[in-house]
């Protein structure tokens, strides 16, 4: 969930896909600019912090790192309820990964309508001569769905700085257009009150005059 605290502008952000894609090595290499290549990998979901500055504003993203093995997807729900963004991760080289992505895009769609900002991430972009998902599939669905498409790699470290930016900016700008939107319904209702009111005022000097 979104709030503004502090002039700080705090974003739930979640991490999904299939097991081994790369998604504890994105967020490690963009929080604290490490690669592990012997990583192994993540069990349940643990979270890190990264403050950022975008537009004269402080943001603060939470971003949850999920498991992706099968059995810990029962779990997905705890982890991504209230998230203001998330970033769908598939292996180049793994075209099952990409079909797990697409299941994910069903669920939190279904879950959390457009409330929440997506975005896919081809990871593992330096094994491009691997490639096993062809761009323009990718892209397409992407753009079918309301998700923006990235490549990324957390090895050679391609892709991490602006993806991560594109999602803070669109969760911002979602955030902003919800508080302008509520602005404008509380000042609408305060208009319907006092149009309310107006007829029966004209009505009762009305009658009093013709009394």
């Amino acid at each position: 969930m979104s709030t503004a605290r502090n002039g700080t502008h705090n974003f739930k952000v979640v991490l999904l896909g299939e097991g081994s894609v790369g998604k504890t090595s994105l967020l490690l290499r963009y929080v604290e600019d490490k690669f592990n290549e012997r990583h192994t990998s993540t069990l349940q979901a643990t979270f890190l912090n990264k403050k950022i500055n975008l537009n004269d504003k402080r943001i603060n993203l939470a971003i949850w790192d999920t498991a992706g093995q099968e059995k810990f997807h029962a779990l997905g729900p705890i982890y991504y309820r209230n998230s203001n963004g998330a970033i769908l991760v598939y292996d180049i080289t793994e075209a099952d990964s990409f079909v797990k992505v697409k299941n994910w895009v069903k669920e939190l769609r279904r879950m959390l309508g457009s409330d929440i900002v997506l975005i896919i991430a081809g990871n593992k972009i330096d094994l491009e001569h691997e490639q096993a998902v062809p761009t323009e599939e990718a892209e397409s669905f992407s753009k079918s769905v309301g998700a923006q498409h990235y490549y990324t790699s957390a090895k050679v470290n391609y892709g991490i700085e602006e993806l991560f930016l594109v999602l803070a900016q669109l969760m911002l700008q979602k955030y902003e257009q919800g508080s302008q939107t509520n602005h404008e319904a509380s000042r609408a209702s305060q208009v319907l009150i006092v149009d309310d009111e107006e007829p029966a005022h004209r009505s009762c000097c009305f009658n009093s005059s013709r009394i």
